[in-house]
């Protein structure tokens, strides 16, 4: 809706003004009849003094150039308003209308009334003059025209990328990969979705040793043109050099699709995985750890310069080690997992890897220590709650063998060092001391089948009595025996079988054992006062030995030699072996003893 007034009067040019001049000076010196006889009013408005001066003003103010030259619409929204306002006020009172003499309201009622003073026209009832017809009806300005401009052309690169790349090709050439890389990067900072230029660089990455910034280069190369066959034999040389030889046979099998592969082509990559593959295969079914030492080291050698062995290869290197058992070996596991954990301190495999060493080399609560970390870390890890409750079992069974042979009860002892050794027969340090501290124990324990050949006619209780204080020697041997097989070096076992060969008679082959170990480890604590013990029992041992013969220690008292003697007698007693020769010749020693 357009309201009254809301558009500015059409500026006149001074040849209108005049024209219209002309056409009221003329009218007025001859009248027309209509206009005298039907438009007294006019006149009267024209002899009207305000009137005079509102329609000069008018004129002039459309001759000003002022905020009317600018369309309403286009004007803010609070000017705008203001305009509303004095459009809706009247800036001068309300004056009577004019009536015709004669009584004919009918010219003065058709005049509109003054309109308010602004800078838009007076508008009169003077139909005869254009000015005010012109003001009647505004027309609004014409909208702004912009003319449309092309767009400005690119800026021009300061750089020329093909300049950078033949630089950077002749640096490659000179082997001075790091220029080579700088003038690849200018020309990507200009063109960065070229797989030129990304494959180059790439290409001097490799040759720098910096395989990662390589790999990522060969990817987005890729990812622009996945069917580059140069950009993926690049792509999986790079990931042969990271040791990732699965990767690089996929990439292989992905070019093998368009163009064939050759077998040289394909060689390293399937080598490495073939080598891993043993290595992995070796820790599962094998025993001992050399054969996956072997696949590893030849995995190694594909690596790339200065690439870092991958955490999965360091973890089978780690187990390896354990597998292989020795003091040495268990020192470069626990290596392998120091340096996991200098990385992440918090890596549940590294952490199982050191408690499994410090388990193997006796260190019972670092291990639980490390396992339970690592649950910590992790509460789903199947391995560490395998290990936690397998060294928990064994150590409780350990410490019950112990406490059983504190108190005597050697036969106990014997039971319970035997159920540990079911626990994990893997562990060659755990298992070397159990059969050790077994063969302590059977050394108070007599061979059952001797038992039964010498006391046939004891009772049962009796017979269980003695076998608590009498000694096995043939089975301490074969534990000594057992846990040397599992550890060479082990030289409590050594001594241990050196004492129970002794004891069993055979003094010389025990006296010859210690001077062995005297040779290989002349520090060993007390060895010395071994070989003196061995060298005096040998020669006792050419005499009869009475102590041997009752069954009783050499520093028995006087009551135990005589409870001995008494149930020797007993037993080979020539009226309970009539036409039994050796019975009496056994009664006679027991007598003379």
């Amino acid at each position: 809706m357009v309201l009254p007034g809301m558009f500015k009067t059409k500026k006149s040019s001074e040849a209108d003004l005049r024209k219209s001049s002309k056409r009221r000076e003329a009218s007025s010196h001859s009248p027309s009849p209509r206009s005298v006889s039907k438009s007294p009013t006019k006149s009267v408005k024209e002899s009207d003094p305000r009137y005079q001066s509102k329609k000069t003003a008018s004129r002039l103010n459309s001759r000003n150039i002022s905020n009317t030259d600018i369309h309403p619409l286009n004007l803010p929204p609070d000017e705008r308003e203001k305009r509303r306002s004095a459009m809706s006020v009247p800036s001068d009172p309300p004056t009577p209308m004019d009536v015709d003499p004669n009584g004919d309201a009918s010219s003065a009622a058709s005049t509109p009334p003054p309109a308010a003073s602004n800078n838009y026209t007076d508008v009169s009832g003077d139909a005869d003059d254009e000015d005010f017809e012109r003001t009647t009806s505004p027309v609004p300005p014409p909208h702004r025209f912009i003319a449309p401009t092309s767009p400005p052309p690119p800026p021009k690169p300061s750089l020329d990328p093909e300049a950078c790349k033949a630089l950077g090709n002749k640096y490659f050439k000179n082997k001075d990969y790091v220029k080579a890389i700088a003038e690849y990067t200018k020309a990507l900072s200009v063109e960065p979705q070229s797989v030129t230029y990304l494959s180059n660089r790439a290409a001097a990455f490799m040759s720098a040793n910096r395989f990662e910034e390589a790999l990522a280069d060969s990817k987005r190369a890729q990812e622009i043109e996945p069917q580059n066959a140069k950009v993926l034999h690049r792509l999986a040389r790079i990931y042969v050099s990271l040791g990732q030889p699965s990767e690089a046979v996929d990439v292989l099998d992905h070019i093998a699709t368009s163009q064939p592969v050759t077998s040289a082509e394909r060689a390293a990559a399937s080598s490495m995985q073939a080598h891993i593959k043993q290595a992995e295969d070796a820790l599962q079914r094998g025993t001992t750890g050399s054969m996956a030492m072997h696949a590893l080291d030849q995995a190694e050698r594909g690596l790339g310069i200065g690439v870092e062995k991958p955490r999965k290869w360091q973890l089978m290197r780690g187990e390896a080690y354990l597998k292989m058992g020795n003091v040495n070996a268990l020192g470069d596991a626990q290596g392998v997992a120091m340096s996991l954990l200098r990385k992440n301190s918090k890596d549940p495999e590294a952490l199982v890897l050191r408690g499994r060493a410090l388990y193997a080399q006796g260190e019972i609560d670092k291990a639980l220590q490390h396992f339970r970390e690592a649950l910590n870390c992790d509460p789903d890890y199947k391995d560490a709650v395998k290990y936690l409750r397998m060294v928990q079992k064994l150590e409780r069974m350990k410490e019950e063998g112990n406490t059983a042979f504190k108190t005597g009860k050697y036969k106990q002892a014997v039971e319970l060092y035997g159920q540990a050794l079911e626990v994990d027969p893997t562990n060659k340090g755990i298992n070397a001391k159990l059969y050790q501290n077994r063969a302590m124990a059977s050394i108070k324990v007599m061979d059952p089948v001797f038992l039964n050949s010498n006391f046939m006619a004891v009772g049962d209780d009796m017979l269980t009595h003695i076998s608590d204080q009498l000694k096995d020697f043939k089975s301490a041997i074969s534990d000594c025996d057992r846990a040397l097989a599992l550890d060479s070096t082990y030289m409590k076992a050594r001594k241990t079988r050196a004492r129970a060969l002794g004891e069993s008679g055979s003094w010389d082959e025990a006296l010859g054992e210690f001077k062995a170990i005297y040779e290989s480890n002349p520090n060993e604590p007390g060895i010395e006062k071994d070989i003196h013990n061995a060298e005096i029992e040998l020669k006792k041992s050419k005499r009869k030995d009475y102590y041997k013969l009752l069954g009783v220690e050499k520093d028995a008292s006087e009551n135990d030699i005589k409870k001995a003697y008494k149930k020797l007698a007993i037993v080979h007693h020539p009226d309970k072996n009539r036409g039994d020769d050796s019975a009496e010749g056994k009664f006679k020693e027991i007598v003379e003893a």
